[in-house]
């Protein structure tokens, strides 16, 4: 048997290498599947420096096995330098804490016994309408730091295609790229991370004459590229540049276990000046808007048919999650109405009877709430607000502390390791469904990791309408079923649903659906709400603390 050789390019930063190892498992599996003699890894655009591949070469089976075998190994190495690096890195005197829980632990077999998980869930989705989701894997990361926690999932788009890791925002609708920047967030030298349309052979300008583009009338010439602006509520936070056509790279899980590759039409906002918090990073490869306007991805799949008009996020306890274009949830989940907006569907609003702390549901907590994956942390109209930390205070038996920087009025002092006892929170939406918020809480560590304290994750809103922020989403398969106009909820451990955790690459004959002017179109609607509106955005820092959480994710992933 000959040694298999192993190859790291010059070109590779630290973040480079970490990203490659992440990457290189599960390429190295596909390659043996298919009995290859060698092989290198993917180039994720928005993680690696442009030049930077490892490749592993051999000559038969059974030395690609041992490379197999050897990369384990080289990454359980690297992992622990670059988890101490990562851990070293910390250096606030107060930081956000998450954990990880061992597959195998005592706490996980409990868990895994009473958890209703999805993956054993038949899902309402017929053959002719198979789930979504990007080519490069399902998989969603939670990144960011301080107070402004978003999740992302990498997307592929153009020929040949290049990829982007973009925050999801069920709050807005265009999906937008850094793209022949003016003001864009900057990542360092050796990132290249803007889309260039030029460089796709399949793009195309949309013009100011397209019955999509929006401030057409404003255009001096219909034939020129159309405009677009996108105001956000954060404070002078926007996207600005031009429309363009581009296909978007998605993967089918077919019923024998292998993935059929699609390639979707999608309108991309090629993202030539950013301001606000997307300059601070919170977005530094783009935002993939979810919202109900007929500009969004997932209009754009349901109109070509290739799936149902609905799509699911899951964001785990431990950070990771799914998202599923065409899945309408398992039969179990339980359901609310959206609730339309002067007359019209323009975003995910629900309805909220009651809010309950404990056993106690309070009265006159009724009001209107938009389900926003953009938001970092749940925002309540002023007197609910009001009501809500009253009870929670009364029944928490804890005493109450002030932090400093720290975004939330009503915190408490914890004098061990142990969490304190607080009471449940639970919303209380119509026809008597019940959403338990899973962690209403924030933890509050000193610099040497000890929890020092806790706090009831609410802010206050002088505005009618609440926003649900992804903090009370964790531990959720949420659908937001769009044909139907319904949200639907249903605990889970955000496991992958069959083929949705593989790691793909275009297919040598991918389905191509008809382009965007093939189809008939409405005009979008402007009403969007930003990411991370509550608290502080993640500074240019995320981009280190994406690649520590990119590596405890992998460690998780391969404990055995």
């Amino acid at each position: 048997m000959i040694s298999p050789v192993f190859n790291i390019s010059s070109h590779c930063t630290s973040r480079s290498i970490l990203a490659l190892l992440s990457l290189s498992v599960t390429t190295a599996n596909q390659s043996l599947t298919h009995s290859h003699s060698s092989f290198h890894t993917p180039n994720p655009r928005s993680l690696l420096s442009p030049h930077c591949k490892l490749t592993i070469t051999s000559f038969d089976s059974l030395a690609m096995e041992e490379a197999a075998r050897s990369l384990l190994l080289a990454l359980s190495m690297a992992a622990l330098v670059l988890l101490t690096q990562c851990t070293l890195s910390v250096q606030s005197e107060l930081m956000f804490s998450s954990r990880l829980i061992h597959r195998f632990s005592d706490e996980m077999r409990a868990l895994m016994d009473t958890d209703v998980d999805v993956q054993r869930q038949k899902m309402n989705v017929g053959s002719q309408h198979p789930l979504l989701f990007p080519s490069a894997g399902s998989k969603t990361i939670s990144g960011g730091n301080d107070y402004g926690w978003l999740h992302y999932t990498y997307i592929a788009v153009g020929v040949p295609s290049v990829s982007f890791l973009v925050a999801l925002d069920t709050g807005s609708d265009l999906l937008w790229l850094p793209c022949d920047c003016v003001q864009c967030a900057k990542l360092s030298d050796n990132d290249e991370n803007e889309y260039n349309p030029s460089h796709s052979s399949t793009s195309k300008t949309i013009t100011c004459s397209h019955e999509l583009c929006e401030l057409g009338s404003t255009c001096k010439n219909p034939r020129q590229p159309c405009p677009y602006t996108v105001n956000y509520a954060s404070t002078a936070t926007s996207s600005s540049g031009s429309l363009v056509e581009d296909i978007l790279h998605l993967a089918a899980d077919s019923v024998n276990g292998s993935n059929t590759y699609v390639r979707a039409p999608i309108i991309i906002g090629c993202g030539k000046k950013q301001s606000g918090g997307y300059l601070d990073g919170i977005a530094p490869d783009g935002l993939l808007g979810l919202g109900l306007s007929e500009v969004s991805v997932p209009s754009f799949l349901a109109k070509s048919g290739v799936t149902r008009n609905s799509f699911s996020l899951c964001f785990g306890e431990s950070g990771s999650g799914n998202i599923y274009f065409g899945d309408q949830g398992p039969s179990t989940q339980r359901t609310t109405p959206f609730l339309p907006k002067d007359g019209k569907y323009i975003t995910y609003i629900i309805g909220v009877e009651n809010f309950c702390i404990g056993t106690n549901c309070l009265d006159q907590t009724s009001f209107k709430a938009q389900f926003d994956s953009g938001t970092s942390f749940t925002l309540l109209p002023d007197g609910i607000y009001k009501a809500v930390v009253e009870e929670f205070d009364r029944q928490a038996h804890a005493t109450k502390i002030t932090f400093d920087g720290v975004p939330f009025d009503h915190c408490y002092k914890s004098s061990s390791q142990e969490l304190i006892e607080t009471p449940s929170v639970t919303i209380k939406l119509s026809v008597n469904n019940t959403f338990l918020v899973r962690n209403p809480l924030f933890v509050v560590n000193d610099s040497q990791g000890g929890i020092v304290g806790v706090c009831l994750a609410i802010q206050s809103s002088p505005t009618e309408m609440g926003l649900i922020g992804q903090n009370f989403m964790t531990g959720y398969r949420l659908v937001f079923d769009r044909e139907n106009l319904t949200l639907g909820w249903s605990h889970s451990r955000c496991q992958p649903l069959r083929g949705g955790d593989t790691i793909g690459s275009n297919a040598s004959s991918p389905i191509s659906l008809p382009t965007t002017t093939e189809q008939q179109r409405a005009p979008p609607n402007t009403h969007a709400v930003a990411p991370a509106v509550a608290g502080r955005t993640p500074s240019a820092a995320f981009m280190l603390n994406s690649s520590c959480l990119l590596l405890l994710l992998l460690i998780s992933s391969t404990m055995v």
